[in-house]
């Protein structure tokens, strides 16, 4: 790395966008001089069919700008850096369009894992057929503590790239081995790609290591993978012409970057490596741009410190049809979006902007009705030119109104054609909408209840008041308009270290200082300048029964370094493959009826859907198991695990042309067995190391274990928890593929627990142990089976030890117990409930009324009047607390109330009324729970729902000492349930998803009567068993047992 003395000072920033092409030349030296901001020239134009005429357009504008007003300065002479922000990736997949997407073959090294769950398994039809070529899975991965699941094998991997080029056509092969992020050591993905390409030629084949693309998680990273390798020969084209329309403006070595989703830079080349990393980018850089605009800016005659004080900042961007609005962190990078985000369809895991839209625009058509003004959501969008009144048209907009409202707007339009549009009642009517709709999302995007800075930007800005609730101030600043390609010209670098550590020899501190200097070190290769290097986000999670295992992310984040020689353009263009030069981006191939995508099945109606229950057998189809799933991680109360793996799993097994049945509890003959498994370990590992056939071989070991006495094998099979992944598995093993017998419709929990003994027949103790012989499989060959036991505790103490040497995840085979038992301890129709609460969540998205799904789901378990079921809480996560101890998670989770509605109005019945803004204590009961906070302690799973006092200081995150909890402050407490639901989607969400400024509503579930009917049922499943002593159980309401699918839609044949 060398540095090198340099006149070059100024930043181009360019977004190419659908429809315009922004651009902007900044001097940096001139950002804190003056009211300029260092911004010399801007330009907005239309995108060209080739991008590069759009951009060479823009760039010779603003240098026939710059000369006329700077006439020491010869552009092409200083010129630093040229900068883009593309959608072109983007609308590729999101388009489908075949000339711009390649087919692709995937490389699984993954030994006898994930062999149920193919790739490209949850995508639409269409995208899979248009893009997956070949998939298989070859020996190798890792297990999460580093160690080897098996090697890769050569001569496997040459037999693979044989059967890749006899396919023919594909274009790319992507390489995703399980747990291949923290892979430092054998560096198998590396491996494997490497012979690869040297099978099928490196100039013919682009070949992907999933590790280069995303981080954990092995479906979602392995479909990033997929779409990234899908899209580099396109990609590769397009920033060749790029960097050609650069070249062509005489800006000879400056280097090409392009923006990211995250707010930084990629160099050119490396962009052309990982496209992927650009989706979503232009939310971003106009978050950044605006956030860059406001600095220093002169408001009411006070200089504003903007975000270089470390102040968090709302960013609302008013376009013709939407509001889009983000939070940028005090760090200087938008607020990302959890887990998991979908393009397309599909399911990654890579890092996006969480960005909020209603549908308020310049363009928003308003509407005068009997019940007044409505506003939107749809729009004239870029026909406002033509349709508004203010130009003539004939459809009244929210641009109308505000001219309307504000005469002294007399730069848009003719405002004497909007003069009578509306009545003084009216205009502060839409007034009020429009305050209240933006006011609204930006209290659902705040992390607290500290008012922030607002900056309006966006050609619809016009519309927004210039004083907004929540805001301590509202700031509309110059150049607004071109803020995306302000903020392409500030991008930085970055890098992240996402790995897993044990902490047996090393603290979590040390480790977390190695790893912040890794990612400095990272940040510094990738093109920062070392003194400008800062770490800007640690996250380090614990791993659920794993043994001293933690998670550590850490982003750092740096100015790029201009100085340095090595990373200028090359004037010689790196050697691509001949083919990807052959057609020029801006045509398209026409679909041929080979690559024609394929339609999509028809839709279920979900409102009107019935189950097939025949002669009281339900037999599940794919929508009763979407039902089903979305039921399960309710019932999870946060633990469990998500169910999505394990639903695609026994999805796959039903379009394979498997059956499934379930059964009713009463019609399980007396002499029946009853079987049960159920997967054990950390779900960190199960969403890294998918399932393979370890649960039945733990089936299988078992009853070759089982002696003569204990009983023959299982007639049927039961769930051993309805919540979470587990309550799928009685389905599963149950399938006419695996051992072909029915499920019973219950649970021995009726909820989730973090461990074995806390089960109902447990708590019925007629007999002990009850869980032993026990076996368990890890699906690489090793098998635990555990004849006898002491004690049902021994089993659940033996079984965690064992995890760790058995890869932290095993599938466990429990023994049969009688029909007779079974209809003594089940909780029954538990699979009936999760059907019903997922059957909820799924009407209230078809009706586009997920504001009242946390009432629908009380009313489904039996609320109301019977108090079965309640609204604890509406409100916003502001607080979460993390260790872990004896293999489980515990930890603390703040909720602060607040509105978690979208504000829209509706009408019922003659009467209008805002829907969300109160919560309801159960159906028809209401309570506003702004201003309160609750905090929900949970192990694994949540333990209660305890209101938070003024003076308490829970939410402090240095208060080490807190007073102990009050009874008359428990709104909820196990054994009964508290789910936590997210309210813009009706999803539950699980504990290690909870995280800062989530909207979400808290639900109270009684617990079944097999809990509560006896003491012992409450001490192995109330506040004692979880270390709240010096709280006692007192039940939420009356439980009401579900009602059957199978009572309900049953339907008698001969």
């Amino acid at each position: 790395m060398t540095s090198q003395p340099s006149t070059r000072r100024l930043r181009i920033g360019v977004d190419v966008g659908g429809t315009n092409t922004d651009g902007v030349i900044l001097d940096p030296s001139l950002v804190a001089s003056g009211p300029s901001k260092g911004i010399l020239a801007h330009h907005k134009t239309a995108t060209t069919p080739n991008p590069s005429d759009g951009i060479i357009t823009a760039i010779t504008t603003m240098f026939t700008q710059v000369e006329a007003t700077h006439a020491d300065i010869r552009p092409q002479d200083a010129i630093a850096s040229v900068t883009i922000g593309t959608t072109h990736f983007v609308n590729a997949v999101i388009e489908r369009d075949p000339s711009r997407l390649s087919r692709v073959a995937v490389l699984r090294l993954s030994g006898p894992f994930s062999k149920h769950v193919p790739p490209c398994v949850d995508w639409p039809e269409d995208m899979r057929s248009l893009i997956l070529g070949y998939h298989a899975r070859v020996k190798g991965g890792l297990e999460v503590d580093g160690s080897l699941i098996s090697d890769i094998d050569e001569a496997e991997i040459v037999e693979q790239c044989e059967e890749i080029r006899k396919r023919g056509g594909i274009k790319a092969v992507v390489v995703n081995g399980v747990f291949s992020p923290i892979d430092t050591t054998h560096k198998q993905e590396e491996r494997a790609a490497e012979i690869v390409r040297r099978e099928l030629g490196g100039q013919e084949v682009d070949v992907v290591c999933s590790k280069e693309v995303a981080n954990l998680g092995f479906l979602e990273r392995e479909n990033a993978a997929v779409l990234n390798a899908s899209i580099l020969r396109f990609a590769r084209r397009t920033i060749r012409e790029f960097r050609e329309a650069v070249r062509r403006l005489g800006l000879k070595g400056v280097p090409v970057f392009i923006t990211q989703n995250d707010g930084t830079i990629l160099k050119g080349e490396k962009a052309a490596e990982l496209p992927i990393k650009t989706f979503s980018s232009g939310p971003t850089n106009s978050m950044r741009g605006a956030a860059f605009l406001v600095q220093g800016m002169e408001e009411g005659g006070k200089k504003e410190v903007g975000q270089g004080e470390g102040e968090a900042m709302m960013v609302v961007d008013i376009g013709g049809t939407t509001t889009d609005v983000g939070l940028l962190l005090p760090n200087g990078f938008p607020r990302q979006q959890a887990a998991y985000s979908e393009l397309a369809g599909v399911r990654m895991n890579f890092s996006c902007p969480d960005i909020r839209s209603i549908g308020l625009g310049g363009g928003s058509i308003v509407r005068k009705g009997k019940d007044g003004i409505t506003v939107g959501p749809d729009s004239v969008g870029y026909r406002i030119n033509k349709e508004a009144l203010l130009f003539g048209g004939s459809t009244l907009t929210t641009t109308d109104c505000t001219v309307l409202a504000n005469p002294d707007i007399t730069s848009i339009g003719d405002a004497s054609l909007v003069k009578d549009a509306l009545t003084e009642a009216e205009t502060q009517q839409f007034q009020a909408i429009v305050k209240s709709k933006i006011e609204k999302i930006i209290d659902n995007m705040k992390t607290s209840p500290e008012n922030l800075p607002v900056i309006l930007v966006g050609g619809g800005a016009v519309i927004a008041p210039d004083e907004l609730q929540g805001a301590s101030k509202v700031l509309k600043p110059r150049w607004s308009e071109v803020a995306n390609a302000i903020g392409a010209a500030i991008a930085r670098v970055s890098a992240v270290v996402d790995t897993i550590k044990s902490t047996e020899t090393k603290t979590e501190n040390q480790f977390l200082e190695e790893i912040k200097k890794e990612a400095i070190e990272r940040t510094i290769a990738a093109g920062a300048s070392p003194e400008s290097v800062e770490v800007v986000e640690i996250e380090m999670l614990p791993l659920q029964y794993v043994e001293n295992k933690t998670r550590f992310i850490v982003r750092a984040a740096g100015d790029f370094d201009f100085t340095r020689s090595d990373l200028s353009s090359d004037d010689e263009e790196e050697a691509v493959p001949s083919e990807a030069l052959e057609q020029d981006s801006s045509k398209q191939q026409p679909l041929t009826e080979k690559t024609k995508p394929q339609t999509q099945p028809a839709e279920v109606d979900v409102l009107t859907y019935t189950p097939t229950v025949l002669n009281r057998i339900w037999h599940i189809s794919e929508t009763d198991l979407t039902f089903i799933s979305t039921g399960c991680y309710i019932l999870g109360t946060g633990g469990g695990g998500s169910p999505y793996a394990s639903m695609i799993l026994l999805r796959q097994l039903l379009r394979s042309g498997a059956s499934v049945r379930v059964v009713s509890p009463a019609d399980v003959p007396d002499t029946a067995a009853v079987g049960c498994g159920c997967g054990a370990g950390s779900p960190t590992v199960s969403i890294e190391k998918l399932q393979g056939d370890e649960m039945m071989q733990a089936q299988t070991e078992l009853y070759k274990a089982l002696a003569s006495g204990q009983g023959g094998k299982a007639t049927h099979m039961i769930a051993l928890e309805i919540g979470g992944g587990n309550g799928l598995q009685g389905m599963t093993l149950g399938a006419s593929t695996n051992m072909n017998i029915p499920c019973v419709d219950g649970d021995w929990m009726g909820r989730a627990y973090p461990t074995k003994w806390q089960t109902t027949p447990v708590v019925f103790n007629e007999r002990s142990p009850i869980w032993s012989p026990i076996a368990v499989a890890d699906g690489n060959g090793n098998v635990l089976v555990m004849p006898k036991a002491a004690s049902d505790a021994a089993v659940e103490r033996i079984i965690r030890a064992a995890l760790s040497q058995m890869g932290s995840q095993v599938g466990a085979a429990d023994p049969p117990v009688t029909g007779a038992e079974m209809k003594r301890w089940v909780v029954e129709n538990t699979v009936s409930q999760a059907w019903r609460l997922g059957r909820a969540v799924a009407r209230a998205r078809a009706m586009n009324r997920l504001d009242e799904v946390a009432e629908t789901i009380v009313e489904e378990c039996g609320g109301g009047k019977k108090g079965a079921a309640k609204v604890l809480f509406k409100g916003k996560i502001v607080g979460v607390r993390r260790t872990l101890r004896m293999g489980h998670v515990y930890g603390e989770c703040v909720i602060e109330g607040t509105d978690v509605s979208d504000g829209a109005t509706t009408t019922t019945g003659g009467e209008k009324r805002t829907r969300g803004q109160l919560g309801g204590q159960g159906v028809g009961g209401e309570e506003d729970f702004t201003g309160k906070r609750i905090k929900i302690p949970f192990k694994n799973e949540n333990i209660a729902a305890i209101r938070i006092p003024e003076d308490d200081g829970s939410n402090d995150d240095d208060n080490d000492e807190k007073k102990l909890e009050k009874q008359e402050d428990v709104l909820a407490i196990v054994p009964d349930l508290i789910s936590v639901i997210d309210a813009q989607s009706g999803e539950a969400v699980g504990t290690p998803e909870y995280r800062y400024g989530l909207l979400v509503i808290v639900l109270g579930i009684a617990a079944s009567d097999k809990w509560t009917g006896s003491q012992r049922g409450i001490d192995l499943g109330g506040p004692k068993a979880f270390g709240f002593d010096h709280l006692k159980y007192e039940p939420l309401g009356r439980f009401v047992k579900p009602v059957s699918v199978i009572d309900e839609f049953n339907r008698s044949i001969e």
